[in-house]
């Protein structure tokens, strides 16, 4: 073994973390999450993107825990909180969302997004703006259609959750990381287990309903919404991933009132744990209310 060799984990990024995983009863969806951070310190819920779990915030978790009592979740279907059976558009997710504050006593917070999860704290800043504080988007979604990506989506997923090989589970985060380094095997594995949960294949379909056009179109944040929002927002603009996400970022940096953004190159979707060198401490700048990321 050589001097340059680095062993990169999830863990890696949580050893000295102290944080707990528990279940919370969110109406009536057992759902896991991990808490980290003081207990009377702002509260800041991470959402994560399509099919997968809290561990995509691995690398923010640790950062912000000093400042915010950090709540990160699997949404309802995904990772290993329960998986009911029916749909799951938008405002099934944002339900579940506000059943899990509900539960643990919240009654406001800042939130981050990524992709499927910028799309339900969207729709939730612009119907429940009272339970924003300020809302951080990466891989932005939810304003435009692009029958392509969402075939690929389709494909992509099916694969994975048909059969949770490892060469199926791999392309899935082909999409979600620009560097392949950055698909570590821990994530795979992770990715791997989730997949061969009991109901997953089930879950999966009612996860994907929102790559069908017709229900996607009915859960679109519109950009007539959009101008109603004033809850400050944060914006991750990755030129390298696909061009779906940058367009609807900076469209809804257009729109809303108070919006600002920031470009990290070389990443896809989760500009967070691919530069959070860059990420943690812009978006702590924003989240402590700092005149600019930075």
């Amino acid at each position: 073994m050589t001097e340059e060799y680095r062993h990169r984990s999830i863990w890696g990024h949580l050893m000295k973390l102290a944080f707990s995983q528990n279940y919370v009863d969110a109406g009536g969806i057992r759902t896991r999450y991990v808490e980290a951070g003081p207990k009377d310190a702002p509260v800041l819920i991470m959402i994560h993107g399509t099919g997968s779990s809290w561990e995509c915030f691995c690398a923010t978790l640790e950062s912000h825990a000093r400042h915010f009592r950090c709540l990160a979740i699997d949404m309802a279907g995904s990772g290993f909180s329960d998986r009911p059976d029916e749909p799951y558009e938008i405002q099934f997710y944002v339900n579940h969302v506000l059943a899990f504050m509900d539960a643990l006593g919240i009654a406001t917070a800042s939130f981050i997004g990524v992709s499927l999860g910028a799309w339900v704290t969207s729709r939730l800043v612009v119907d429940h703006p009272e339970r924003v504080e300020k809302l951080t988007l990466l891989a932005s979604s939810g304003l435009i259609i692009n029958n392509a990506t969402m075939s690929r989506t389709k494909t992509v997923r099916n694969a994975a959750v048909d059969d949770p090989s490892w060469e199926n589970i791999k392309p899935v985060f082909n999409s979600i990381l620009y560097k392949e380094e950055d698909r570590i095997p821990d994530l795979i594995q992770l990715r791997q287990a989730i997949y061969r949960e009991p109901n997953m294949k089930m879950a999966m379909g009612n996860i994907l309903v929102l790559q069908n056009e017709e229900v996607r179109r009915r859960n679109l944040v519109s950009e007539e919404e959009w101008r109603g929002v004033t809850v400050p927002i944060f914006i991750i603009l990755a030129p390298d991933d696909n061009p779906d996400y940058t367009t609807t970022g900076e469209r809804i940096a257009e729109l809303a009132t108070d919006v600002r953004t920031l470009t990290i190159e070389k990443v896809k979707h989760w500009a967070h744990y691919e530069a959070p060198e860059i990420f943690n401490p812009a978006n702590l700048a924003f989240l402590l209310g700092e005149t600019r990321p930075g």
